[in-house]
């Protein structure tokens, strides 16, 4: 593994997976040219040991190695938890290859000899696309969290809050006075920190409720 550095460690890095050295390298060299950190790995395994960085990143992967394949590393990256967008690069891809790869949601599949600009582009879309899905889950991990702090009860009451029951029919459901429903009511929008019931409602639904 080699490292490019020339720029600060909290802005965007790209990853790259490829067998041959001087790919890496050429790679490399043309990243730290536009001011992009790179990481360069001789195979998936070797990418698979390393402890990734938290911050908005790309891959830019080689279909074919030894070992395990881009391809097949490809399609095992949900399994094992790896959301970075994928750029392929390959030597000796195909139209059928290509298909797979987009439909599995790479950013794009570039067949050797390839424009630099034309994979600049795709690892720019790749980080785009990487920090919006950051973005995405912090903010759902925020609002999992804001729920995690109501009470049993609290979110018993905000469930049919949002469903559009009123207090009197709440406190029919649960079995509780009208007045515990208020209190358990105001103490949830506080702790969500929805100013209003339209947005007490979008919370939810963000969380898939």
């Amino acid at each position: 593994m080699t490292t490019s550095s020339r720029v600060a460690s909290d802005n965007p890095i790209v990853y790259i997976v490829d067998d041959d050295s001087s790919v890496r390298a050429a790679l490399e060299d043309l990243l730290a040219s536009v001011e992009l950190r790179s990481l360069t790995f001789g195979s998936a395994k070797e990418f698979l040991a390393h402890t990734m960085e938290d911050v908005p990143g790309c891959l830019v992967l080689d279909v074919r190695m030894p070992g395990l394949s881009g391809m097949d590393f490809h399609r095992q990256m949900t399994e094992l938890g790896i959301g970075l967008p994928v750029v392929f690069i390959t030597g000796h891809g195909d139209i059928a290859m290509g298909v797979e790869a987009m439909k599995n949601g790479a950013i794009e599949f570039l067949t050797k000899p390839f424009r630099d600009q034309s994979l600049l582009d795709a690892i720019h879309s790749g980080i785009e696309k990487d920090s919006e899905r950051r973005k995405s889950a912090a903010r759902t991990s925020e609002l999992q969290a804001r729920w995690a702090s109501l009470t049993a009860g609290e979110q018993d009451v905000t469930r049919l809050v949002v469903q559009g029951l009123l207090n009197k029919q709440i406190a029919s459901r649960l079995n509780i006075s009208e007045i515990t429903v208020k209190v358990r009511r105001g103490h949830a929008m506080r702790k969500m920190q929805a100013s209003s019931l339209a947005e007490l409602v979008r919370i939810t639904e963000k969380l898939g409720m």
